[in-house]
C-alpha cells in the first residue's frame, strides 16, 4: 500500500490537505491529512467516497464521436487522433471563415487545480477565441460587492474566530459547504462564544447554533439595515473606529436607515421587530464579531445590495479592526500569484466575452460571428446555468461543433460532437490554493488516468501544439508552470521562487491580525463613488421584487435553492452511494403551503412557470417559511421525475456584477399528472428529451 499527500480539488471553499491511499494501482481509500491544521486530519462525507468516484463503473475511458440526434447520447468510440484531428480540422476551417471570436472555449471550477484550470483557458487566450465571463453562475455579484465595500481583498483568516465574541452565519450553510470551519464554529461554541445563523432555511447548522433568525428569501438587507438603525440610534456602535476607518456613514444615517425601523423590517423579513433589535444588541455588544458570509442572499436582482449592506456591520461594531472580528467572504485575494503566466501566454489583451449565466442566450443569437465552436471542461453548463431549457435548445444546434472533456457522460456531454474522457484530481498533479483558508500544496497524482482518460493540462499541451501555438508554457512541466506563478506574485511569496514545493504539503499564509481596506479610500466604503459613477446606488439599501407573471396571474411562491449534503451538484453523481444518501431529487414545501394545494408527504409534485416545468419528490417541512419552495441540490434530470431544478430560473443579472438571480424565480406547485400539458410552456422542448418522463 503506498500513500501519497495531496489535495482536494473540488469546488468547495475548505481546500482538503488528503491522504489517498493506493494499492497496485487503484486508489483505495481517501482521508483527511493531519498535517493540515485547518482541515484538521477529516474529509467531508463526499470527499470521503472519491476512492469511488475514481473507480466509478460510469466513468468514461475513450473518446467518443457523436451518431445520433444531439442530446440522444448515441456515441461510438474513436481514437485519440481521430478525436484530435477532427478537433483541430474543424477548429481551423470555422477560424478560416469566421475568425477565432467564433470559438469560445473554457475550463472551469470542478477542477480547481492552477495547472489544470489555467492552461487550458491560457490555450484559449493565445488562440484568441471569445472569452467566457466565468463565474456570473456563481460569485461576481458578492465578489464585486465586497469589492466595491472593502475592495479586492480577503478576509480574516478564519482559524482566529478562536478569537472571536460572536460567530455569525449569514446565508453560510457551513456543514454543506464550509464543514471545517464549522468544526472551528464548535470550539468556539463549547467555550461559551454565541452563534447566531441569519438564513432562509432551518438546516443543520441553524439548527445547531444558539438562534436561527429565518429571514425571508431577498430580504437580508432590509435586515442588516434594520439592525444598523437600531444600533445607531440607541448609540450601540463604536463612534470611534467608524469616524476613523470607513467613508459614507452619515449619508447611510440620513438617507437609508431612517427607512429601516424593526417594525418595518418585520414586515419585510418576517423576523420579529423584537428580534430585530435583539439581533442589534448582540452585535452591538460585540467587539469581535466573526461574520461568515455565503453567497446564495446576493443570488437575486438586489444581491449586490444584500452583499453590501451585511458587510457593513462589522464596521459599526469596530470588529474589523481586531483579531477574531470582521467579515469572510473569500480569502482567494490573499494568494496574488502571477496568474497571468500561465491563463494568459499570449492573445489580444481584450477581445469578446461571453457572460457564462447567458450562455445558451449568447449560443443562439451573437451574430458578430456567431459561434461555431464550443469547448467544455470541469463544468456542466445544460444542469447548472440558468434557463436550462434554452441553454440546451442552444446545445442542440446541429451548426455547433461541441467538444466536452468530463469524468463521466454528463447531460452537457450528451450534446457534443466529441466527448473527450477526463482525468480526476487524484489522477493528475497540480497546485492548489484554498479560497476558504489561507493554505496552499503542491499534490501529485496518486494514480494513472482511468482508461485512456487525460487531464486539462495534457489537452491543453496537445491542441497547442496542433493548432500551431508557441508559447513556452504549453512546454513546461505542472511543476516549471507553478513556478511561473511566483514569478512576480506578490511580496508574500517571492521567497517560494526557485523552491521545489513538491514535497511540502500544505502551507499556511499568514494574514494581519485586523482587515485591510483596498478601496479607492483605503477605508469601508458605506457610500461608493464606484458605483455612483456607474449609475447605481451608492448607499447600501433594500427594494422589493414583484412576483413573475404566468398567464397573467402572479406566481404566489419563491424559490429557494441551497446545497445539498451529499449531493451540492452533479459532480459526485458517479457515487452510487452518495446518490442513495441524498436521495431522489426532492423539494420542500411549508405545511400550510401544503396543505392549501391537497398535496400530501412523497406526492410526485410539479413545479412550473413560464419557462417550464420540474417534477420532484415532495417533503412537507417547516424548515422553510411559507410562501417558499426548497430544492437542496443541482441534480441531473436521471434521477428526478422530470427535469432539473435551473429549468425554471432566469438569465436575467443581479444589480451588480452580472450575477445570476436564481433565488429571483417565482413558480407555482400542483400534483405531478402523469402526461403533462405543453400549453404555456413553449420552453419544454430539451433537443431529445422529453419533459414527461417519468421515473
Amino acid at each position: 500500500m503506498n500513500t501519497f499527500r495531496v489535495a482536494c480539488a473540488h469546488d468547495c471553499p475548505d481546500g482538503c490537505s488528503l491522504l489517498a491511499h493506493v494499492k497496485e494501482g487503484r486508489i483505495v481509500r481517501v482521508e483527511g491529512d493531519p498535517g493540515n491544521p485547518f482541515t484538521d486530519g477529516f474529509a467531508c462525507a463526499k470527499v470521503n467516497r472519491d476512492a469511488d468516484l475514481v473507480n466509478s463503473t460510469s466513468r468514461l475511458e475513450r473518446p467518443l464521436k457523436r451518431m445520433g440526434a444531439k442530446g440522444s447520447g448515441q456515441f461510438t468510440p474513436i481514437s485519440w487522433d481521430e478525436a484530435l484531428d477532427t478537433i483541430t480540422e474543424r477548429w481551423t476551417a470555422i477560424i478560416a471563415k469566421h475568425g477565432p471570436l467564433a470559438l469560445l472555449g473554457y475550463a472551469y471550477s470542478a477542477h480547481q487545480g492552477q495547472v489544470n484550470r489555467g492552461l487550458l483557458n491560457g490555450f484559449f487566450h493565445a488562440l484568441g477565441s471569445s472569452r467566457l465571463l466565468a463565474g456570473t453562475v456563481c460569485d461576481t455579484c458578492c465578489e464585486t460587492a465586497w469589492n466595491m465595500t472593502v475592495g479586492p481583498v480577503a478576509g480574516p483568516d478564519p482559524e482566529t474566530v478562536a478569537d472571536s465574541d460572536l460567530i455569525v452565519a449569514w446565508s453560510a450553510d457551513l456543514m454543506a459547504t464550509n464543514v471545517h470551519f464549522w468544526t472551528k464554529v464548535e470550539k468556539a461554541r463549547k467555550k461559551g462564544v454565541k452563534v447566531i445563523a441569519i438564513d432562509p432555511r432551518r438546516h443543520k447548522v441553524a439548527e445547531r447554533s444558539d438562534w436561527h433568525v429565518q429571514v425571508r428569501v431577498g430580504s437580508d438587507a432590509a435586515l442588516a439595515l434594520g439592525v444598523m438603525h437600531c444600533m445607531v440610534r440607541d448609540g450601540m456602535y463604536d463612534k470611534d473606529y467608524v469616524a476613523k476607518n470607513t467613508v459614507g456613514f452619515d449619508a447611510l444615517c440620513r438617507k437609508v436607515l431612517p427607512d429601516f425601523p424593526p417594525e418595518r423590517v418585520a414586515g419585510i423579513a418576517g423576523v420579529p421587530a423584537g428580534d430585530v433589535l435583539r439581533l442589534a444588541k448582540m452585535f452591538g455588544a460585540s467587539k469581535k464579531t466573526f461574520l461568515r458570509m455565503g453567497e446564495g442572499m446576493t443570488r437575486n436582482v438586489h444581491g449586490g445590495q444584500a452583499m453590501r449592506a451585511v458587510a457593513v456591520i462589522p464596521g459599526l461594531n469596530g470588529s474589523y479592526g481586531r483579531r477574531g472580528g470582521g467579515a469572510f467572504l473569500y480569502g482567494m485575494a490573499a494568494f496574488d500569484f502571477n496568474y497571468d503566466a500561465i491563463r494568459k501566454p499570449s492573445g489580444p489583451a481584450q477581445t469578446r466575452m461571453i457572460n457564462h449565466l447567458r450562455l445558451g442566450e449568447e449560443l443562439l443569437t451573437r451574430n458578430d460571428p456567431p459561434i461555431k465552436a464550443l469547448f467544455i471542461a470541469a463544468n456542466n453548463p445544460a444542469v447548472t446555468c440558468p434557463d436550462t431549457n434554452k441553454l440546451r435548445r442552444a446545445l442542440a444546434r446541429e451548426d455547433l461543433f461541441t467538444v466536452v472533456h468530463d469524468p463521466f457522460m454528463t447531460r452537457t456531454a450528451r450534446y457534443a460532437d466529441i466527448v473527450l474522457p477526463a482525468a480526476l484530481y487524484l489522477e493528475s498533479e497540480d497546485f492548489y490554493r484554498s479560497y476558504g483558508s489561507y493554505y496552499m500544496q503542491y499534490a501529485p497524482a496518486a494514480a494513472k488516468p482511468r482508461g485512456e482518460a487525460r487531464s486539462n493540462y495534457s489537452i491543453a499541451r496537445e491542441l497547442a501544439k496542433r493548432m500551431g501555438l508557441k508559447d513556452a508554457v504549453f512546454q513546461k512541466s505542472p511543476q516549471e508552470l507553478v513556478g511561473e506563478l511566483f514569478k512576480g506574485a506578490g511580496p508574500l511569496f517571492q521567497s517560494f521562487v526557485g523552491i521545489d514545493l513538491s514535497d511540502k504539503g500544505p502551507i499556511r499564509i499568514e494574514q494581519p491580525d485586523h482587515q485591510v481596506f483596498k478601496t479607492p479610500s483605503g477605508k469601508l466604503e458605506i457610500y461608493s463613488e464606484t458605483l455612483a459613477s456607474q449609475g447605481l446606488d451608492p448607499l447600501p439599501n433594500w427594494a422589493p421584487e414583484e412576483p413573475e407573471i404566468h398567464h397573467g396571474k402572479q406566481l404566489p411562491l419563491r424559490l429557494l435553492t441551497a446545497p445539498g449534503y451529499f449531493l451540492a451538484h452533479t459532480t459526485f453523481e458517479g457515487v452510487d452511494d452518495l446518490r442513495r444518501r441524498e436521495g431522489q431529487p426532492f423539494c420542500v414545501l411549508h405545511p400550510r403551503d401544503a396543505a392549501q394545494r391537497m398535496l400530501k408527504q412523497g406526492d410526485k409534485v410539479r413545479l412550473f412557470n413560464s419557462r417550464g416545468q420540474v417534477g420532484l419528490l415532495l417533503c412537507i417541512s417547516d424548515e422553510t417559511l411559507a410562501g417558499v419552495v426548497l430544492v437542496p441540490g443541482q441534480r441531473d434530470d436521471t434521477d428526478a421525475v422530470s427535469g432539473t431544478v435551473n429549468m425554471l430560473c432566469s438569465d436575467r443579472f443581479s444589480d451588480m456584477g452580472e450575477g445570476a438571480t436564481y433565488q429571483s424565480t417565482w413558480l407555482e406547485v400542483e400534483a405531478w399528472q402523469e402526461v403533462q400539458p405543453a400549453a404555456g410552456s413553449p420552453s419544454l422542448r430539451d433537443g431529445a428529451e422529453l419533459t414527461s418522463q417519468l421515473s
